[in-house]
């Protein structure tokens, strides 16, 4: 049979919805309905159901899925491939020793990701199965959330949560509109204000909702909360039509309905498919400058594992070519096993070495600083002093895996508004025609003096009157802000209009409330939006009626918005307000001059201003105007631009009116945390989309910009005055040649300003004759010490801390934001923070630690970052060193024992000894240690600059701690073995020595060994510990006893599990001699004393902040114990009242101090130095 295979091709293509040749919109039917016959051919699409799946495993594929992802991490793999070694191959010790740490490292962490994906599954469970209400067949049924169908219709009620993205059809308000919160989604409590379609909106009840035909075509699922492009087909009658569909009439997954009896909405996404569900997707994975210095130890220590190998591989073959020297007999080998081919042997036994000497390598230490980075990140959620009382909010860790990082930053890029200032916005003021107005300014009806500013006049020309009402109207007019009203006790809702306080405004943006309000002060009241008409009531107290036509909405490109009314009179008028920038250049008549005089004075100090215009509309116009609108709504393809195109021709030819001005006062302490960030050594910049002259303003307010700051400007207006190349070169000579610094002052301090034009410019490609702009850029910003940069998009900010995340010198950034147009920046960076402010949650929820306040950054890093740093770089040197330690005795008894691959330890204490003897006291060590406390951390935020760029984790600092390691570990070995040397054979065979009467064999020798490593390593901790609480102790002197008793334990019993207990009696044995217990303090000692000398040398010839204050620390300890015991015995006649003892300490302590150098350490004030903690000195 011949069948046509491009036809069966187009089938499949057709009807598979994993082939659809259409990827950029889908069509839905409206309750599975067939369009009419002779419209287009019913094709019943297929789509995923609604049901959700954050979890990542199932039940059977989390054992095969979660070991592949454990195993890539390279120690993982590194040790299975050790212990498959051991498993194959005849080794030196048992492959328990490699399993045991292994399985308990991988069994660890499955069981932690096993528990959170059973959370998820839990909670995917109770989404999933929750009811839902369905239109079907003329009545209301329910069914699981999982079972929707796109095309279903689902009813809403209020306070309910939609379960998946829906299009609104009609709603119990009879204007068609209802309201929503999404502070699932993005964090805004506001209740916005979604339309259903115009033809649809009439059908209120089952029987009508269920009699609607009609077809939606849409785009495909995308994640961008805020846009949506399609279009509906309703059947009529006669011929369909067609209507468009955006972001005002898709309702979302998560959100709530509120203030609206019910809704009926068709689903258009289900499931994965969602934009909630597509939001899902993870960031990029962010590595702290701590953990590449680990994995760079780690290769170096896996070239010593090799090393060490080959060099005793290579020994073992030069030390049996002697014919007397051959393979031992009591090795057992076979005579095919002695005839095998050298190469084959050779790389066998370098396998051998290879497991004997595998435990340099430290496993553990990624669980310990898992389990660190993990337990450390409650101490930052758990800290009172980062809660807001006003908020009720903690300080959030989303990731605990940049812990550390936060002691390293060195930029810090911020937001301006919600960020250093409280976007709490009230209105100061407007200009209208180059007069002034303050809401103040009536009192009872009377008119208030001004200092040089014309007030509010009762009697002003008519001209000038119509002028002032209609800039309120337009005020009043053109916004999004809703009215939200509460009812009386009586039941009774009561409006504005009413006299009494019962409603507010609601918005999502804080400047248009703070308008809207400021107009009331005024005299002009915006009431309500009821059945598409705004009502406002005037200073006569008379309601005026505007019907809303059209809202031309706000966006970050344009920075305005505009609706058109129409007046009671018939009248038609375009109100627009936005940025000056976007505003003056439409602008054909009107006082412009005036007006942007007062602009500029106002942003000058710190104000934020808007500009308000008109245009008349004739019918044409309009009609004009409606046809752009509806042809721009009803494209599918690149809607947003042709939307643009619309707004841009249609706002023009505007007629100035005024402008305002609203103050956004600084967050509490913002200036204290930007001036401790600069004595911390951190540069910070300022990315706002702010005009140049509110940002500059709020930067002198903010301390980033002192009055002694010689600012330098990159804009765009000294850029129209020279050359690009020319300004560039220009700062640059400025900042780097000392003669022009000189003249400037002593110690210049550079500020720069760029704007976003110029930064593009900069940033763009580099032409032919151009040069490279983006490096002299950067060479100016490294000498500034603060930069500010304004007029940003958000995609902008995210560039600027790309480039300098990836400058020559890769610095660690952080960027801190509260709104979504800082989210790309704080993704960028580093280390991103979010701030829960009023610009919703989605700053917050893309961060990777989350603030209630701009002022808590200041703990965050200059003391929570400190000690994290402090803490963790002390766990990975203590962790390499204390496995050098514990196998290069290892290593040197191969020269002792013919390279015969013999163990100096037990399998046992193989196996025990980074999971039990020495693993819980530098965990408790890296979670409580502080060197210095907290108060002075905060006080003194120099000693931040202690810890920077990586200083603990460099190569110097890692080469001293492995050679401290070499150096005890050849301290035990050749101690044990020079005290035991002078032996004899006994009756019985054994070897005991003369001198201690102890029989002598070579696990008596390795427990010996492995007894003074053991305590030599705790004490070394100890000895590094500076902040003592009951939990170090607990651990610290418990591991070493838990060590004696299991030794006793394990060498005292009989165990009948055991084939053969070569450490029987071994331990108790060696502590029966009294010249090991001596051994064991000598060696001990021998070991730590030059590590405690150079210690006190450095402290005493060359000390750093950091110990200058630790001694004082100390001698204040000592002396207030001093004083204390005085006071015990009684001598209070010895002794000034406390208030002057006091006072005298602390100026003793204030100029001891002052007689420190200078440029090492800044002075400290007395109170501070009572606060210094009671550290060892």
């Amino acid at each position: 049979m011949g069948m046509d295979f491009s036809t069966l091709r187009s089938l499949i293509t057709r009807y598979c919805v994993g082939e659809e040749t259409w990827v950029d919109s889908r069509t839905i039917y409206i309750g599975h309905k067939a369009p009419p016959p002779g419209t287009e051919a019913f094709i019943q699409q297929r789509y995923p159901d609604n049901r959700i799946t954050s979890s990542k495993y199932t039940f059977w594929n989390f054992v095969p899925k979660n070991m592949f992802e454990q195993f890539r991490r390279v120690a993982n793999f590194y040790f299975l491939i050790i212990f498959l070694v051991q498993l194959i191959i005849d080794t030196p010790t048992s492959p328990v020793t490699s399993g045991l740490p292994l399985f308990f490292v991988i069994t660890v962490t499955a069981i932690k990701q096993g528990y959170e994906d059973w959370l998820r599954h839990k909670a995917d469970n109770s989404i999933n199965k929750c009811p839902v209400h369905v239109v079907d067949n003329g009545r209301v049924t329910r069914k699981q959330s999982r079972n929707l169908r796109v095309g279903d219709v689902v009813f809403v009620k209020e306070d309910e949560t939609f379960p998946c993205d829906l299009v609104l059809l009609s709603t119990s308000r009879p204007d068609g509109t209802c309201f929503v919160t999404t502070a699932s989604l993005d964090g805004e409590s506001s209740h916005k204000t979604y339309y259903a379609v115009q033809d649809t909106k009439a059908y209120i009840t089952e029987e009508e909702v269920d009699s609607i035909h009609a077809t939606i075509e849409c785009e495909q699922p995308q994640p961008d909360l805020y846009k949506f492009v399609g279009r509906i087909h309703v059947y009529m009658d006669s011929e369909p039509v067609s209507r468009p569909l955006g972001s005002e009439n898709l309702l979302l997954r998560g959100a709530t309905l509120k203030n609206t009896e019910h809704i009926y909405a068709v689903v258009i996404y289900t499931g994965m498919e969602t934009k909630m569900a597509l939001n899902y997707q993870s960031k990029s994975q962010k590595r702290s400058a701590v953990e590449k210095s680990m994995n760079s130890y780690l290769v170096v220590y896996l070239f010593i594992l090799i090393s060490k190998a080959l060099v005793n591989t290579l020994l073992k073959y030069a030390w049996q070519a002697a014919p007397e020297r051959d393979e031992p007999w009591f090795n057992q080998r076979t005579e095919a096993e002695r005839q095998r081919h050298i190469v084959i042997r050779a790389f066998t036994d370098f396998l051998a070495f290879m497991v004997l000497f595998n435990y340099i390598i430290p496993v553990s230490m990624y669980v310990t600083v898992e389990m660190q980075k993990f337990l450390g990140s409650y101490f930052l959620m758990w800290d009172d002093d980062m809660l807001d009382p006003e908020l009720g909010e903690r300080a959030v860790v989303n990731t605990s895996d940049l812990n550390e990082e936060l002691g390293q930053v060195e930029y810090v890029f911020t937001d301006k508004t919600g960020t250093l200032t409280e976007n709490n916005m009230e209105f100061i003021e407007c200009c209208i025609g180059g007069s002034v107005y303050v809401p103040h300014a009536i009192c009872n009806g009377q008119v208030m003096s001004g200092a040089g500013m014309d007030m509010i006049d009762t009697s002003p020309g008519p001209s000038a009157r119509d002028q002032e009402e209609l800039f309120f109207r337009a005020l009043c007019l053109c916004h999004t802000v809703q009215v939200k009203e509460e009812e009386t006790v009586d039941g009774i809702k009561l409006g504005i209009h009413q006299g009494k306080s019962t409603s507010f405004y609601i918005s999502s943006s804080p400047d248009e409330v703070a308008l809207v309000e400021g107009m009331k002060k005024l005299g002009f009241t915006y009431l309500r939006l009821k059945d598409s008409h705004m009502e406002i009531l005037n200073r006569n107290d008379e309601i005026e009626r505007f019907e809303l036509l059209e809202v031309l909405t706000f966006d970050s490109v344009r920075r305005r918005m505009s609706v058109i009314v129409r007046a009671a009179s018939g009248e038609l008028f375009l109100f627009c307000k936005g940025a000056d920038s976007s505003i003056f250049p439409r602008v054909v008549s009107g006082k412009k001059d005036e007006v942007k005089a007062r602009v500029e004075r106002n942003a000058v100090e710190g104000l934020r201003t808007l500009c308000v215009a008109y245009r008349r509309l004739s019918a044409q116009q309009y009609a004009e105007v409606c046809g752009l609108l509806s042809e721009a709504r009803l494209a599918l393809q690149d809607r947003d631009k042709r939307l643009a195109d619309a707004y841009d021709r249609i706002e023009t030819e505007l007629i100035l009116l005024g402008a305002t001005a609203v103050e956004d006062r600084l967050q509490e302490k913002a200036a204290d945390t930007i001036e401790s960030l600069h004595k911390a050594g951190m540069k910070v910049w300022v990315l706002t989309g702010d005009k140049m002259e509110t940002a500059t303003a709020t930067c002198y307010a903010s301390k980033l910009f002192r009055r002694t700051t010689v600012i330098l400007e990159l804009t765009t207006k000294r850029t129209e005055e020279q050359s690009l190349h020319d300004v560039l070169f220009d700062l640059s000579r400025t900042v780097l040649r000392p003669d022009l610094s000189s003249d400037l002052g002593e110690f210049s301090d550079f500020g720069l300003i760029i704007d976003g034009a110029t930064l593009s410019a900069v940033l763009r490609p580099e032409e032919s004759n151009c040069g490279n702009y983006k490096d002299i850029f950067l060479e100016i910003c490294r000498n500034c010490s603060a930069v500010l940069c304004c007029r940003m998009a958000p995609l902008q900010k995210a560039q600027i801390v790309k480039l300098i995340k990836m400058s020559k010198e890769h610095p660690i950034t952080l960027a801190i934001g509260d709104g979504a147009n800082d989210v790309s920046m704080i993704l960028e960076a580093h280390v991103g923070i979010g701030i829960m402010g009023k610009e919703g949650r989605q700053a917050v929820r893309n961060s990777d630690y989350a603030l209630p306040k701009f002022k808590h950054l200041k703990k965050l890093l200059l003391v929570h970052g400190h000690y994290y740093y402090i803490r963790i770089s002390q766990l990975v040197q203590y962790f390499f060193y204390k496995n050098v330690v514990f196998m290069f005795p290892q290593f040197l008894y191969q020269f002792f024992c013919g390279f015969s691959q013999q163990p100096l330890y037990d399998t046992t204490y193989l196996t025990l000894y980074n999971i039990s003897f020495t693993s819980l006291p530098i965990l408790a060590y890296s979670l409580l240690e502080q060197h210095i406390s907290t108060d002075i951390l905060k006080k003194d935020p120099s000693l931040y600059r202690d810890i920077g760029r990586n200083c603990l984790l460099r190569w110097p600092t890692f080469v001293y701690w492995t050679l401290l390691g070499v150096y005890e570990a050849v301290v035990m070995f050749f101690g044990a073995y020079f005290l035991f040397d002078n032996t004899t054979f006994t009756s019985n065979g054994q070897l005991m020595t003369s001198n201690t009467q102890m029989m002598f064999g070579n696990w008596t020798f390795g427990t010996l060994v492995f007894t003074v490593l053991v305590f030599t390593v705790t004490f070394k901790l100890a000895l590094d510990t500076h902040y003592w609480t009951w939990i170090n102790h607990f651990v610290i002197w418990g591991s070493l006893l838990f060590y004696v008793v299991f030794s006793l334990l394990w060498g005292g019993i009989i165990w009948p599990f055991l084939n053969y207990q070569r450490m029987y009696y071994v331990f108790m044995q060696m502590l029966a001699s009294g010249p090991a217990w001596l051994s064991i303090i000598l060696l001990t000692t021998a070991c730590l004393v030059p590590d405690v000398a150079k210690s006190v040398l450095w402290r005493a010839l060359w000390p750093s902040t950091t110990e200058k204050i630790q001694v004082l620390a100390g001698k204040r300890y000592r002396s207030s114990l001093h004083l204390a015991d005085r006071l015990y015995q009684g001598h209070l006649a010895d002794f000034t009242p406390l208030t002057s003892l006091r006072s005298g300490l602390e100026q003793d302590q204030h100029s001891r101090w002052q007689q420190e150098d200078q440029h090492s350490r800044p002075t400290w004030c007395g109170p501070c130095a009572s606060a210094l903690p009671r550290t060892s000195p």
